[in-house]
C-alpha cells in the first residue's frame, strides 16, 4: 500500500515537472532526468520492501524467541514438581532410616542386656543350664527359646544391616540426582533470563519496524490481516472436525452459558467489538504473567501454537459446536488431542505476540461465529 503511494507521487510529480524540462532542455537531458526519477521510484520501492521483509523476518524471530521461552517455562515447572517430588522421597527415606535406627538401638540394648546375663552365667551357660535344671524337659524348651531368641535377633540385626546399606546407595542416588537438578535448574534460569533479554529485543526491533510503515492505519490493517490469519486457521479446524468419525461428544456447555468460570482471575481491559485488530473478537483479560489459566469447560484441545499477532493460542473444542480461544499465554500446559475438564490449568497469562503487558486474550465462538464472552462466564 505505502509503496503504491509513493510511487504514484513520485510519477505524478514526473507528469507535472518533466514537460517544462523537456520543452527547455534538449533531448539527452530530458532523458537523464526521467532515469533519475524511474530510480527514485524503484529506490523508494527497495526501501519499503526492505522494511516490509526486515520485518517479516524480526516477527520469525520473534516467534522463535517466544516458542523457545515457552519451553524452557515448561522445563522449569517440570524441574520444580521433580525437585518437589524429591525432596518428599528424601524426607520419607530419611523417617524410615529413623525409625530403623531406634528399632536397631533398641534390639542393640537388649542384646546389651543377654549379653550381659551370658557373662554373668559366665563361659559356658549351656553348661550351667543343664547343671541347674532338673527336669530335661525344661531344660530342652529353654534351650529351644534360646535359639529363637537368638536367630530372630540376628534376623533382624541382618535385616537392618541391609535396610542401612540400601538407605545409604538410596541417599547418594538422591544427593546426587539433586545435584544434577540444581545444575539444571541454574542453566535453566540462565536460559530463561536470556530469551527474556531476547524477547524485549525483538520486540523493540518490531516496534521500531511498525513506526517506518509510519501509520496507524497500515499498523491496524495488519492486525486485522492476523486476525484474518487466525479465522483461516479456525475454518481449517471446523473442517478437520467435520472429517472425523467421532466428533467432539456434546458437553452440554449451552447449559452453563452465564455460569462459566473466568479463565483467570484478573479485570476486562478491552471488551468485546471494542477495538480493532486481533482483539475484535473477544476480551482481554489483564493478570500477572505466570498466573494459571484455566479451562472453563470440559473439551478437546484442538490447536496448541504460536500465531503471529496472538503469540501462543490455545483452542478447545467443547462439542455443540463451542470453542474457546486462550491467546498470549507464556506456555502450554495442555498439547492438541488432550481432553480436559473444567478448572484443568491449560496455560499461563503471559506476553507471547509481541504484547506489552501481561494479558490473556478470550474467546469463544459458535459455529466458528465469535460470540460476546461475558454472556457466558458468570458475573461478579
Amino acid at each position: 500500500m505505502r509503496i503504491c503511494w509513493h510511487v504514484a507521487g513520485v510519477l505524478l510529480l514526473a507528469l507535472v515537472y518533466a514537460p517544462a524540462g523537456i520543452a527547455q532542455q534538449d533531448e539527452g537531458a530530458a532523458r537523464q532526468q526521467l532515469d533519475a526519477i524511474g530510480q527514485e521510484i524503484e529506490s523508494v520501492a527497495q526501501r519499503l520492501s526492505a522494511t516490509g521483509q526486515a520485518r517479516d523476518d524480526a516477527e520469525r524471530e520473534l516467534q522463535q524467541v517466544e516458542t523457545e521461552l515457552a519451553e524452557t517455562h515448561q522445563r522449569l515447572d517440570t524441574l520444580q514438581a521433580e525437585r518437589r517430588q524429591l525432596n518428599d522421597e528424601t524426607t520419607q527415606l530419611r523417617q524410615h532410616r529413623d525409625r530403623l535406627e531406634s528399632e536397631r538401638d533398641d534390639q542393640y540394648a537388649a542384646l546389651g542386656q543377654q549379653l550381659s546375663a551370658l557373662y554373668r552365667l559366665g563361659p559356658t551357660p549351656q553348661l550351667k543350664l543343664l547343671l541347674n535344671q532338673g527336669d530335661p524337659s525344661e531344660l530342652d524348651r529353654m534351650q529351644a527359646y534360646m535359639n529363637r531368641l537368638t536367630e530372630a535377633r540376628n534376623r533382624r540385626l541382618n535385616a537392618i544391616a541391609r535396610l542401612d546399606t540400601a538407605l545409604a546407595d538410596t541417599q547418594k542416588e538422591l544427593s546426587e540426582r539433586q545435584a544434577r537438578l540444581d545444575t539444571l535448574a541454574d542453566e535453566l534460569e540462565e536460559q530463561s533470563a536470556l530469551l527474556a533479554e531476547r524477547t524485549t529485543e525483538r520486540r523493540g526491533v518490531v516496534s521500531n519496524l511498525d513506526d517506518r510503515y509510519g501509520s496507524e492505519e497500515e499498523r491496524l490493517a495488519d492486525l486485522n490481516q492476523s486476525r484474518e490469519e487466525a479465522e483461516r486457521v479456525l475454518r481449517n479446524i471446523q473442517a478437520e472436525m467435520a472429517k472425523l468419525a467421532e466428533p467432539t461428544p456434546t458437553t452440554h456447555i449451552v447449559s452453563t452459558q452465564g455460569d462459566l468460570p473466568w479463565p483467570v482471575q484478573g479485570s476486562i481491559s478491552s471488551n468485546f467489538h471494542h477495538r480493532d485488530g486481533v482483539h475484535y473478537n473477544g476480551i482481554v483479560i489483564q493478570a500477572s504473567a505466570g498466573t494459571p489459566v484455566n479451562a472453563v469447560h470440559t473439551g478437546r484441545v484442538v490447536f496448541a501454537d504460536w500465531m503471529r499477532g496472538f503469540g501462543n493460542l490455545l483452542i478447545i473444542d467443547h462439542g455443540d459446536q463451542i470453542m474457546t480461544l486462550h491467546a498470549h499465554l507464556q506456555q502450554f500446559s495442555a498439547r492438541p488431542g488432550q481432553q480436559v475438564s473444567r478448572g484443568d490449568e491449560i496455560g499461563r497469562v503471559g506476553v507471547s505476540g509481541g504484547q506489552t503487558r501481561a494479558a490473556l486474550y478470550f474467546e469463544v465462538r459458535r459455529g466458528g461465529e465469535p460470540i460476546n464472552p461475558q454472556r457466558w462466564i458468570a458475573r461478579r
